[in-house]
């Protein structure tokens, strides 16, 4: 189970250089349901995510770099390529309780070049549902569809 929230991002944090980053790629195979594949650095997954906007199933299978590359070719749309960066944020949640959690900020390539957005992933949806974000999140996008991978796979110019 995937539970995480989305947002976009107001301005980058002051640390972001100190945090590791990783180039992610990635192609679908399908948008419904969701199959894609994806490097991350030197790990090759092909993932099947269910239906659903913040709670979702996800199964991740790993890959070889051969294999990646023989299904990427089978990909359709637009092949999502974004730079990672992955924060450390405690924080105080809702209840007054300490957390810490992971932002995985990412910073878009190619055609999608400008966006940037945050996904935080979370234990629960409890937890989740407490999140307090950073001064530097913008608006939470986590209902809204259009700001999936998937979607923006299937844009046409």
């Amino acid at each position: 189970m995937e539970i995480e929230r989305k947002y976009l991002i107001k301005a980058t944090p002051e640390n972001l250089d100190a945090c590791p980053v990783t180039l992610i790629e990635q192609g679908y195979l399908s948008t419904n349901p969701v199959v894609r594949v994806r490097q991350d650095g030197d790990a090759y997954y092909l993932t099947y995510k269910g239906g659903g906007m913040m709670a979702r199933e996800e199964y991740n299978l790993p890959l070889t770099a051969d294999s990646y590359v023989h299904l990427l070719k089978k990909a359709d749309g637009n092949i999502i390529t974004k730079h990672r960066s992955r924060i450390p944020y405690e924080y105080v949640d809702a209840a007054g309780s300490s957390q810490h959690a992971v932002i995985e900020l990412d910073r878009f390539c190619g055609r999608f070049e400008g966006l940037v957005m945050a996904e935080v992933e979370f234990p629960t949806v409890e937890a989740a549902n407490l999140f307090t974000p950073p001064e530097w999140f913008g608006e939470e996008v986590t209902y809204d569809k259009h700001y999936h991978n998937s979607y923006l796979s299937q844009l046409i110019s």
